[in-house]
């Protein structure tokens, strides 16, 4: 028996599991009663460390223990040890005894005055064994001391480490599979680690070194055994031929006995591990491929096998070629598993150049860019690369979510029509993207292979109708079909290298035609079914929040934003310039003048490591915006140019365009530029013919223009208001009528528009509701000397804005503004404006004056 450095390998080193506890306790709760049974367990199990508790806690009761029987065969040499008086006859190694001492043990069961309890081992196992055992199981269950349960190993860690358990206890029970003897050896290799436990691996492996020398002391047949099993045979198949004619049935029980082998017929991973670690390489190697030889032989699959005999190290083409067709399988709906199992085959000597572009998809479907790319580059360097179309379709799609999708449209015409197969739609999305009309429509002329019925194929091929529907003046077909490639894709469950995914783009067609409800349905759907992989999760949710705040709906808004910024997947380029868009967007939507500062000094970085494309037109219209309110569209000019002439490429498509021009004309009111705007409210009074929303914004832009002129139709405002709310533009239509309403000379008119203001904006702050301060805006320190709303008013006083200003940011009337400083300087005590204003400062704190901003 391995000892390995414990007191007693026999005794379990101490550890004692719940059914000896419980024997133990059922002892102890009624004393008077006799107690006959067996325990019966591995070697290292307990049995012994239970029969020393077993006779202390006797002795404690005042019974006579008896540990030792003599040999009364051998007459007249010893009188009967066994007193007449109450004893416990405790029987240890009973597996070990000679057939008299067995029978003399049996015939110790009809004496009424005593308590006999027998252990033994599961081998041998002579038949006056089991007719004792049987015996005693008519008075008493047999106690069976099996694995140490994962409750008894937490119990042991703390109370010999003085720490919580931890997920170490798992590693613990894998390792030794509960065998007490081998939870104590691998105890012996752990160190504390702050308050947590971990494996010292120098230690543990030193022990799996002694355990291997010590494992050759077992005979020849029963070490061959343990190697085989460690190497990767089983007991439920073929071991390899050397061991044909042994005494399987009864190695097995030695070996179960020792425990180095489960009940389950499984070896104990740490037995295993210190077999591979001691044996040498060429043995392993030689059972390694004798396995192969018996699977194949068999005609087993080698998909069990094959992950262990690579990772032990085997180089075997046959192995290599297992691992490649087992990674093919879940390559589609598991990425992650597919990139190591591709991993696991060129390691077993797998052609690297064969599975590049498949490694190349599963590392681009776990967000792994900068791999892809590395595996890709490669790829494409060489001449007769093969896979070169899924090659391709993985470089595309790198190149799109590092914010170069005219890249990705060069690659592909790169390829040509004559290869591009079934990945023509996806190089329609990106040249469409781009701007090539007509590079894409090359492409979705070229013939698929025929009898090409994949859900991939469907899907991308939907997307690319849907695309040119999108830049057609069949327009309204465009969502549809884009919203069926996404469902395909969702329900399909399966990744797949494209320069964008079928969800982004429904969802991006359902922002631009005001469809919020459908881009928030689309969205969710692919984010509980994690369409196209991990990779595309941060894209979904940053949309989501888009979504969100067109429907000035903002705590969802940064909730999505949280999420994306919080998974696992870093953003990449492409969605970076989502995130600081909708931080600009949401911080302007919040009248937050420092944190729309702070969040445009981040976007503007940000736009300089993508270019511009059709599906990044929305966080550049919104860059727009903010940059005419802060004074620096200067700053995104050349951004700006490059999406007017893309979108002049294509023929101006309304469903693209729109959102875009109308951002345009928010710019020139903000800028006073009047001529600035005429370009982008013809283009509205051209597409409203063949488009709801562009006559939904020609209305607004024709309102705002009117109400900045001083003329303001009540019920024309409030029409365009509520319609721009219908079509996506919730915030928008809500400053519209809160602008008009400054502007009302009638009060009852400027009621009736900050109602409809406040309708659509429900978050606007009144003088009963505080208000909750958006990320970058100053907090307030004393809460007692103004209200709520006294404090709007006065960051805002403080901003240098003027009594109008004020009145617009607010929805409020510029006399309403007026009455309210009137009454802060009376509560503060303040006789002049510049009292007034020293005494606003002190009362919002340093932090609370906000930078002046045009």
């Amino acid at each position: 028996m391995l000892n390995l450095g414990c007191s007693s390998a026999e005794s379990g080193c101490g550890i004692r599991g719940t059914v000896a506890a419980s024997l133990l306790a059922e002892v102890a709760a009624a004393p008077g009663e006799r107690l006959l049974t067996g325990v019966s367990g591995v070697a290292g199990s307990g049995k012994s460390a239970l029969l020393d508790d077993l006779a202390d806690q006797y002795r404690s009761l005042g019974v006579s223990v008896r540990r030792e029987l003599v040999d009364l065969d051998r007459a007249g040499e010893e009188r009967d040890p066994v007193a007449r008086e109450r004893t416990a006859v405790l029987v240890d190694d009973a597996h070990e005894l000679p057939d008299q001492t067995l029978a003399r043990i049996r015939g110790l069961v009809g004496q009424p005055q005593l308590n006999l309890v027998v252990a033994y081992g599961l081998w041998p196992n002579p038949p006056l064994l089991k007719r004792l055992a049987s015996d005693l199981s008519r008075h008493h269950l047999p106690v069976v001391l099996g694995p140490l349960l994962r409750a008894d190993i937490a119990a042991h860690i703390t109370a010999a480490a003085g720490l919580a358990p931890n997920p170490f206890v798992d590693k613990v029970s894998e390792l030794t599979g509960g065998v007490p003897w081998l939870v104590h050896a691998v105890m012996r290799a752990t160190r504390e680690d702050g308050r947590r436990v971990v494996i010292d691996a120098a230690v543990l492996r030193s022990i799996k070194e002694q355990l291997g020398l010590e494992l050759t002391g077992v005979d020849e047949e029963l070490h061959e055994l343990l190697l085989a099993l460690a190497v990767g045979f089983d007991l439920a198949g073929r071991l390899p031929p050397h061991l044909d004619g042994v005494d399987l049935d009864g190695l097995i029980a030695r070996a179960r006995a020792a425990g180095f082998v489960l009940s389950d017929g499984r070896i104990v991973p740490l037995i295993r591990g210190a077999l591979l670690q001691t044996t040498p390489v060429y043995r392993v190697h030689s059972l390694q491929r004798a396995l192969v030889d018996v699977c194949i032989a068999d005609g087993r699959p080698l998909d069990e096998v094959a992950r262990v005999l690579a990772l032990g190290g085997l180089k075997d083409a046959r192995i290599a070629n297992a691992l490649e067709h087992a990674a093919d399988r879940v390559l589609p709906t598991q990425p992650t598993l597919a990139s190591t199992l591709y991993d696991e085959a060129t390691a077993a000597g797998g052609d690297e150049l064969a599975t590049a572009a498949r490694r190349a998809q599963a590392a681009s479907s776990i967000g792994d860019l900068d791999g892809a790319a590395r595996i890709v580059d490669d790829l494409l360097h060489h001449e007769d690369a093969p896979d070169l179309t899924r090659g391709v379709d993985v470089a595309a799609a790198v190149w799109a979510q590092r914010g170069m999708l005219a890249r990705s449209a060069e690659i592909y015409r790169w390829l040509g029509v004559e290869q591009v197969g079934e990945s023509a739609a996806l190089a329609a999305v990106a040249m469409i993207g781009t701007g090539d009309r007509d590079g894409a429509d090359r492409m979705l002329a070229a013939t698929a292979p025929a009898g090409s019925v994949s859900v991939l194929t469907v899907a991308s091929t939907l997307m690319g109708q849907g695309l040119l529907h999108s830049i057609d003046e069949s327009a309204h077909d465009a969502l549809p079909a884009l919203v069926r490639a996404s469902d395909m894709m969702t329900a399909s469950g399966a990744t797949a290298a494209m320069p964008e995914f079928p969800a982004a783009l429904a969802a991006l067609v359902a922002l631009n035609t005001g469809d919020l409800s459908i881009a928030d349905s689309v969205l969710d759907a692919a984010i509980e079914r994690g369409q196209c992989g991990p990779a595309a999760r941060g894209r979904f949710l940053l949309l989501k929040a888009w979504a969100a705040m067109m429907a000035d709906r903002t705590d969802l808004a940064a909730q999505c934003i949280r999420q994306a910024t919080e998974s696992q997947q870093q953003l990449t380029p492409r969605d970076e310039l989502w995130l600081r868009a909708l931080e600009v967007g949401l911080a302007r939507r919040a009248d937050d003048v420092p944190g729309m500062v702070w969040a445009w000094q981040r976007a503007r970085e940000s736009i300089l490591h993508v270019a511009v494309d059709l599906y990044s037109l929305l966080p550049l219209g919104e860059l727009l915006i903010a940059g005419s309110r802060l004074g620096e569209v200067h700053r995104i000019e050349a951004a700006l140019a490059e999406a007017w002439m893309l979108l002049d490429r294509l023929g101006d498509p309304p469903l693209w365009a729109l959102p875009l021009h109308w951002s345009a004309i928010q710019s020139a009111i903000l800028t006073e530029r009047p001529a600035d705007l005429a370009p982008h409210a013809a283009s509205l009074a051209h597409a409203k013919a063949h488009s709801p929303m562009a006559a939904v914004l020609a209305s607004a832009g024709k309102q705002w223009v009117s109400v900045l002129a001083g003329k303001v139709d009540v019920s024309a405002v409030e029409t365009s208001a509520r319609a721009l709310a219908s079509v996506g533009f919730t915030w928008d239509g809500s400053r519209l009528a809160g602008h008009a309403a400054a502007r009302a000379d009638d009060r009852k008119d400027m009621a009736r528009l900050l109602a409809c203001a406040r309708d659509l904006h429900p978050r606007t702050p009144t003088d009963e509701t505080p208000t909750a301060s958006a990320p970058g805006r100053s907090q307030v320190r004393d809460a007692s000397v103004l209200s709520a709303r006294e404090r709007e008013v006065a960051r805002l006083v403080l901003e240098g804005k003027t009594y109008w200003e004020i009145g617009e940011a607010m929805f409020i009337s510029p006399r309403t503004v007026e009455h309210h400083i009137a009454r802060m300087r009376q509560r503060l005590g303040a006789t002049s404006r510049g009292e007034l204003l020293d005494q606003l400062r002190i009362a919002l704190g340093p932090d609370g004056e906000a930078p002046h901003g045009p």
